[in-house]
């Protein structure tokens, strides 16, 4: 199992894209966290096996019906995450 940190940009807060976000994420039985970020951003950690990463990036793209997503950063991260997916405020 890996964790993964995603920066997602584009028109991705006050569209209920983190909401959205979690719930399918919870859904899908991944574990990590989902927040607003000062630029306008979200960023989303996720552990999971490296076969599922597409998986959640899919979930991320899809977002919510409002939101539109420009550009998904990934890149690795140290932290585990195993307790269910939140949203952190």
């Amino acid at each position: 199992m890996k964790s993964y940190k995603f920066i997602s940009i584009g028109r991705v807060q006050g569209v209920y894209y983190r909401a959205n976000v979690q719930k399918n994420a919870s859904n899908a039985g991944f574990s990590g966290y989902v927040k607003n970020l000062n630029d306008g951003s979200v960023e989303s950690c996720v552990s999971c096996d490296e076969s599922r990463v597409e998986e959640f990036k899919e979930i991320l793209k899809k977002g919510s019906p409002n939101s539109i997503v420009n550009e998904l950063h990934t890149q690795k991260c140290n932290e585990v995450f195993k307790d269910g997916f939140i949203i952190k405020y």
